[in-house]
């Protein structure tokens, strides 16, 4: 029963974090500035993003279950300095507005004194709440039995407040009763066990089984974390957490897994989404309906199970271009018959996909991502092409790099969906904003252009 509540409720926390100190600095700022003459519309916006935006730069929201009170109260001293200076940057530009240094140096301090009690509170609560309940917690295995991953299974059994239930030990090199199988044993012990999280000493495993087990993590979405045998190693791809003094190396997480990300991210996807419905399909759809019905019998939309965030499925809008059939799982190929005239133009031009941006609305998709394939291609090439289901880490795209980099359209070889994986796998891990509009712009260019696959 215990094992059922494992990270039930972790995923929530952060954006609870959030909106609760978002509410705390807007009330505050309601009732003490209330005499500044500010344009509260304006300043609470502005008062907002600033927030978010400082939260991103200095981490404020990357707190984790071995994350010490230091580190805690270090982000916070950051947070509150450098959103000091900002609030206190707006007014220069607020000519209406009365500056008041003991209006903003109350508020201020109130608004911080609120949320670090908060954030002690939910630190502490979540400490007590593993240790009196046994819920929260992560399961974990080790690969190796060295004296540092020994070491390591002793933190997880003593300090309960982590909130980690150690499993069992793999190892090739040694014979111990500790010791529950070779390391060939690893990847079915987990995915029997639903192991969250997989610890491997690098003094006993080789580069094959390194890289292997890397793929198994990936393909299995399981958390994959190294434990250095010498001060030797380093990458810039691996990041150094402690727990008391116990080192792990762990490989980071994407910019897209990051909460504050994730919203600036969403936030986007909103409001682009919305002037594309409003300012073009409001008007274009029923021209288009128009057109559509006038060459063929059916509905002016098609709309297609794809797998989405996580491999969860959701329906795809798109404009139909086909006439009705019962091959929908099969992909467009060149000279295919069963796509109208009118569909020819519309996929020619991706105007058949302007119905995703309600996807996009709903909160399906976004609007840059991985191209979400059709479920037979998930079956075909899923085990096929390492690193294939590390698309379904993220929300799939209405355009992507790999479609402007000429990647769409017809799978004609196995080397197109290699590349094709490739460029979704490096947006994902180097994801920017710049990144994101660089894609727009190019998708815009290429319609324009015309695309040689676009069929």
């Amino acid at each position: 029963m215990v094992a059922a509540q494992t990270g039930r409720y972790s995923k929530y926390i952060r954006p609870i974090s959030v909106f609760f100190d978002l509410a705390v600095i807007t009330v505050f700022a309601l009732y003490f500035y209330r005499d500044l003459r500010l344009d509260f519309h304006i300043y609470l916006l502005y008062q907002v993003i600033a927030w978010l935006l400082i939260a991103y730069i200095v981490k404020f929201y990357s707190i984790y279950r071995f994350t010490t009170p230091v580190e805690i109260l270090s982000k916070l001293v950051k947070q509150g300095a450098i959103f000091l200076l900002v609030v206190i940057a707006y007014f220069p530009f607020s000519k209406q507005s009365i500056f008041s240094g003991k209006a903003i140096a109350i508020c201020l301090s109130v608004s911080f004194a609120v949320i670090t009690l908060s954030k002690t509170m939910w630190f502490y609560y979540l400490k007590k709440y593993r240790i009196v309940t046994g819920s929260n917690f992560r399961s974990a295995v080790i690969i190796g039995y060295t004296p540092e991953a020994i070491n390591l299974k002793e933190v997880f059994m003593t300090r309960n407040d982590y909130g980690y239930r150690f499993m069992a030990f793999f190892s090739d090199k040694k014979t111990n009763p500790n010791i529950k199988g070779k390391i060939d044993d690893v990847k079915p012990f987990v995915i029997a066990n639903n192991v969250d999280e997989i610890y491997c000493s690098l003094n006993e495993i080789s580069n094959d089984q390194l890289k292997d087990l890397v793929d198994f993590a990936d393909e299995q979405n399981k958390t994959l974390k190294f434990i250095p045998d010498t001060k030797e190693i380093f990458s810039k791809n691996l990041k150094i957490d402690y727990y008391e003094m116990f080192p792990v190396l762990s490989l980071r997480k994407t910019m897209l897994h990051d909460p504050v990300t994730k919203a600036f991210k969403r936030a986007f996807d909103i409001v682009f989404s919305f002037l594309v419905i409003v300012l073009l399909l409001s008007w274009l759809t029923p021209l288009l309906a128009i057109l559509i019905k006038l060459e063929s019998r059916g509905p002016v939309f098609f709309k297609q199970g794809r797998p989405g965030l996580n491999e969860t499925e959701f329906f795809c809008y798109k404009f139909r271009s086909m006439r009705i059939n019962k091959t929908t799982e099969r992909e467009a190929s060149k000279n295919d018959p069963r796509v109208t005239k009118v569909g020819r133009f519309l996929r020619k031009t991706s105007l058949d996909e302007l119905p995703q941006f309600i996807n996009v609305l709903l909160g399906d998709m976004s609007v840059v991502g991985p191209r979400p394939h059709l479920w037979s291609q998930n079956k075909a090439y899923g085990n096929r092409i390492k690193r294939y289901m590390v698309r379904h880490y993220v929300k799939p795209g209405i355009t992507g790099l790999a479609q402007v980099k000429g990647y769409r359209g017809e799978i004609e070889t196995d080397e197109d969906m290699v590349n094709r994986i490739k460029f979704d796998v490096f947006y994902i891990e180097n994801w920017s904003l710049f990144l994101d509009l660089k894609i727009i712009v190019q998708t815009v260019i290429n319609i324009f252009k015309g695309e040689e696959k676009a069929y």
